[in-house]
Order: structure tokens, then sequence, then C-alpha cells
């Protein structure tokens, strides 16, 4: 059984017991990262938001708002033996219930068999993307976040489970092949519930030469989003016709696979980097793929960048739902009600387009400001990483986001 945090804590200060003898200074190491950042959204009925589990942002709830992107983080690092290591990361950023409060993104204990080959138990950072090791931390970002249509595919970052790596090296190409199982629960914003994922395992292949980096990743998992829970077996109390739909979109402990692959080449006055993405869930979910490009020039301290994105549902994003002909008056309301919902489900991500310019000024040593416009465009009902719709909301049409932001390490 893996080790809860919390436990794996407690194992760090007993390793560091009963190594009391070692200088404290040569075996610890700490670094702190973080991001003030505000946004403004020109779509008043609703609000936008960089993560699905957030529960507001800019537009409607705040005309401005700091939540978006601000965060703040501390990694310890624990050295005690050259083979045997542990990191425990901790971040304070708003969370589903609109606090603070910090949690441990990272907590691991890492063994290092040989220079080329480790393993690590606990909570460790999924090596989903090109920017996944690092998408926390802003300073080491070109751009104010990840672009939203490739990284909001997989939005959880990190599993509590076991993983290992091996590396070789074949003339100048370094290569490294990066292997996991476990879990992740994460809790959605006002009472959604927890999306739950279950048996997540993948592999991860990263190459390396010279300034070109590749990476090629499969996840696969078993999910549950429990918001989902009470629509469908709504839907299941209507007889056969409710039950075959309850279990065509409901994600209950359904199979998703991921496949992403990715490049970066980075000269140092210059870079390019581009990802392209697939989710594919047997639900309500369907099946979504994603891709952007993105380049700047690094001029002194000034960084201009651009970037495209581009996001479709390549799976029905409609349905008839329940024949409201052959029910009886008093349930075709509910009925009606019903699809209407299933409908929004199916169509909330049926592709946006995204234009970002920007520009990062690394003005200080360890610290960067940043300024990014965003122009997206969505197709049909496709509301992307819009939250809280008003009634008045509408879906589709377009957006535009400015976000100004300051990151830090230290």
């Amino acid at each position: 059984m893996v080790k809860k945090p919390k436990t794996l804590a407690l194992v760090v200060v007993t390793l560091y017991a009963g190594g009391a003898n070692a200088d404290a200074a040569d075996m610890f190491s700490l670094s702190s990262f973080g991001t003030v950042g505000i946004v403004h959204s020109s779509e008043k009925k609703a609000d936008f938001t960089s993560s699905i589990f957030k529960p507001n942002g800019a537009g409607h709830s705040r005309n401005w708002s700091a939540d978006v992107d601000s965060l703040i983080g501390a990694q310890l690092t624990a050295t005690f033996t050259p083979q045997l290591s542990a990191v425990v990361q901790v971040i304070s950023e708003q969370r589903y219930d609109n606090s603070y409060r910090p949690f441990v993104e990272w907590a691991n204990i890492k063994y290092q068999f040989t220079p080329d080959l480790n393993a690590r138990i606990g909570r460790t950072v999924l090596p989903t993307f090109l920017v996944s090791d690092t998408r926390k931390v802003g300073y080491t970002l070109p751009w104010v976040r990840a672009p939203m249509e490739v990284y909001s595919l997989m939005p959880i970052s990190s599993s509590d489970g076991i993983d290992g790596s091996y590396r070789f090296r074949v003339d100048a190409i370094t290569n490294t092949v990066q292997a996991h199982y476990g879990q992740n629960d994460t809790r959605q914003p006002d009472g959604a519930g927890k999306v739950l994922t279950r048996n997540l395992w993948g592999v991860t292949n990263t190459t390396e030469f010279d300034v070109l980096t590749t990476r090629i990743t499969y996840m696969k998992a078993d999910l549950t989003l429990e918001q989902f829970n009470s629509l469908f077996d709504t839907f299941r109390a209507f007889g056969p016709e409710g039950i075959a739909i309850a279990d065509r979109y409901d994600s209950d402990d359904t199979p998703v696979d991921f496949i992403g692959v990715g490049a970066s080449y980075d000269p140092g006055d210059w870079f390019v980097m581009s990802e392209w993405g697939r989710l594919d869930s047997r639900s309500g979910l369907g099946r979504t793929s994603a891709w952007y490009i993105s380049g700047g020039y690094r001029i002194e301290a000034f960084t201009p960048y651009v970037t495209y994105a581009r996001s479709r549902t390549e799976t029905e994003v409609s349905s008839p739902g329940l024949t409201i002909a052959a029910l009886p008056p008093a349930l075709a309301g509910t009925a009606a009600e019903l699809n209407g919902a299933l409908n929004s489900v199916l169509g909330s991500n049926e592709g946006q387009q995204t234009l970002s310019l920007g520009m990062r000024w690394d003005f200080t040593k360890n610290m960067d400001a940043k300024v990014q416009f965003d122009h997206t465009r969505f197709k049909g009902n496709s509301v992307g990483p819009l939250i809280n719709p008003q009634p008045d909301f509408r879906s589709g049409g377009s957006l535009n986001v400015i976000s100004l932001a300051v990151d830090f390490v230290f």
C-alpha cells in the first residue's frame, strides 16, 4: 500500500533522526516559488478560470481576479545518502472551497539504484506534458500559464503511487523512459463531488538531443466524476431507455486513455515548442484532441512570444436523449430538463481556438514580469475555461482575456 503524504513526512523525520550525525545544512535544501497575477475577462456572464478545480475567477465574480494564477509554494529536498532522498512540495493557491489552505503537491521518497535508474514511492508529478514538472512554477514558463486547450485535457498534475525511470545514452542522444502507477482524488467546487482516478498508469519517453527535447506519453485510468451521479441516476429511473443513456454517458469507473506528443527547440536566443494530445473517454466527456504551437525571441531581458492553440471534440456533441412523446405529461417536463442537461455536458467542450500574444521581462535575478492577451473563439455550445454561467449567459462566441503576472523563485 502506498503511504499517504503525511505518513511519508513521518518517514522523512525518522530517517533524519537515524542519521542525526550528518550535517543538516548539506542534507536539506529549501526552495520557494510563486506567482502574483491578476486577470481581466471580457465575459461578464461567467468566470474565466485556469482550472476546473477552482470555484470562480475573472468576469462575473470579479472584474479583475487575482485567484486565477496566483500561488506560492515551497519545496524541501532531503538527501540522506547518495542513493536515498526525499522531497516534499507544498503549494497555496485558490482551492475548490475558495480558500488558500496549503496542500501537498509532491511527497515522495526516491532511491537511486544506479546513476541512470531510480524509483519513487509517494505523491509524484505526472509526466504528462513537456512542462509537467514545473507547470506550477511560473518562472520556468515562457507564458503566464500553459496553453489551456492542451493542458486541460489532463487537469490533474500528481499521482499517489509509484514510478521509476531509466536513462540511457546513444552518442549525443539521451533517452529517458518513465513508468508510473497510482491514483488521484481531487475535489470539485460547489459541492460537485470528487474526480476519482483509479488504476492510473502510463509510460513516458523523453528524448534530448542538444537543444531539442521530445516527449511521448501514454496514460490509462478508470475515471469517476461524482458530479454526473445524480444526473444519470435520474435517467435510470426512466426505465430501459434511460438506463441505456446512463450506461453510455455516465462516468463511473469508466476507462479513459490519453496520448500526448510534444517537442521543444530552444537554442537560447529564441524558442519554439508544440504539443498535441488526445483524451478518449467512454462517457459524456467523449474524445477530445488539442494542439498548440508557440514561439518567442529573446531580446536581452525581453521575450515577446505568440501562441496559437486549438481543441475539438471528435465525438457527438448532442443526443436525442429520452423520447418525450412516449412519456405521460407529468414526466415530460422532467425528461426535457434531463435531455437539456445531457446536451450541455456533451456540447460544453465542442471546440475552441486561442491566439495569445505576450511579453516576458526578466527585470531582475530570479524574477520576471509578464503580460499576455488571449483571444478565444468558441465553437457551437462550447464554454471552454468558463465556469459559473449566469441565467442569461450564451455559450459560443468569443472571449478576450488580459493577464498580468510576476513570477519568482528563491
